[in-house]
């Protein structure tokens, strides 16, 4: 395990980390754009304790690489080029991540990647957190074990069983019962990813 601080704890896995420039302002427009939109939601923040939540990445010129909100950034109001890491190869089974750019990959990446590399149409994911809607959501929609922790290669996996064996490539939407309040969307673009999540939030308004 790295022990590098990350927005929810610690990161979980090896991370071979290459330091580069930060990026332009254009590259990361659109992961900014709706990392705005989840933190007015609330889906995207920090705690009273200024513990940091939520990530979100975008896949990267169509290859199995993907640019994502670097560790502990959660907490930060607005992002810019400094704070995000492209992520270029990942291997769970040995529990390794490689990177590069002026930050860490979030601890969550390995997450990320799993969906990434199941499902090739994905271009956006994004990782919340929202307790009410994680406990609405509980075993209503593809859940993760209790017993895989977040940023693991558990965790990993259990995407993957989920995108094998469930609607979850049609749902697009789980939740982690091994991570309160921890609540994952994906589309075909962050867009969709955003209107995703933002649709389950609006249900549970409706029903309150």
């Amino acid at each position: 395990m790295t022990n590098l601080p990350s927005e929810e704890g610690y990161i979980k896995f090896q991370v071979h980390w290459a330091s580069a420039p930060a990026w332009d302002a254009a590259q990361v427009a659109e992961l900014n754009r709706w990392r705005e939109v989840m933190r007015r939601h609330g889906l995207i923040g920090a705690y009273p304790d200024g513990v940091g939540f939520g990530n979100i990445s975008l896949r990267w010129e169509h290859s199995d690489r993907f640019l994502i909100s670097g560790s502990a950034t959660g907490h930060l109001p607005a992002l810019d080029g400094s704070h995000y890491s492209l992520v270029t190869a990942v291997r769970i089974d040995t529990n390794e991540l490689w990177c590069e750019g002026p930050a860490v990959a979030s601890s969550e990446s390995m997450s990320h990647a799993a969906i990434y590399a199941e499902c090739p149409w994905v271009g956006g994911v994004i990782h919340a957190h929202h307790l009410e809607l994680w406990e609405r959501l509980l075993h209503r929609v593809p859940t993760t074990g209790s017993d895989a922790a977040y940023g693991t290669p558990e965790m990993a996996y259990d995407i993957r069983r989920l995108l094998r064996t469930t609607d979850l490539p049609q749902q697009r939407l789980f939740v982690m019962e091994g991570h309160r309040e921890g609540i994952f969307a994906f589309g075909a673009n962050l867009e969709e990813a955003a209107e995703r999540i933002l649709r389950a939030l609006t249900s549970i308004s409706i029903a309150n």
